[in-house]
């Protein structure tokens, strides 16, 4: 069943290793996917579009994995583009950290 399942994905041919490293880059990537639906129910709930801090807690872990793995890969635009949304996500939480402490 699990060897199907892979098949099916193209994940078969990979090494112990690769596969690790695959389920790595994927789960950074849901992780930062589902900032998406916090934020979505985060503004239905509150009738007004709003972005919680737990979006900007997703983006940051979420694109800290993802750096990682683009890392792994060698593909500097990937880690570029992960780098410059880190120093986002890390702003925009010292911002609301610094703006609660008055």
């Amino acid at each position: 069943m699990f060897r199907g399942f892979l098949e099916l994905l193209g994940l078969y041919n990979l090494t112990y290793n690769e596969l690790l490293w695959v389920s790595l880059g994927t789960f950074g990537q849901l992780i930062f996917f589902t900032r998406w639906i916090i934020q979505w129910i985060y503004s239905e709930k509150n009738k007004n579009s709003t972005i919680p801090i737990a979006f900007w807690w997703c983006s940051l872990f979420g694109g800290l994995i993802t750096l990682i793995y683009a890392n792994h890969i060698g593909s500097f635009p990937f880690m570029l583009a992960q780098f410059i949304g880190l120093l986002v996500y890390s702003r925009n939480l010292i911002l609301i950290y610094k703006n609660n402490k008055k």
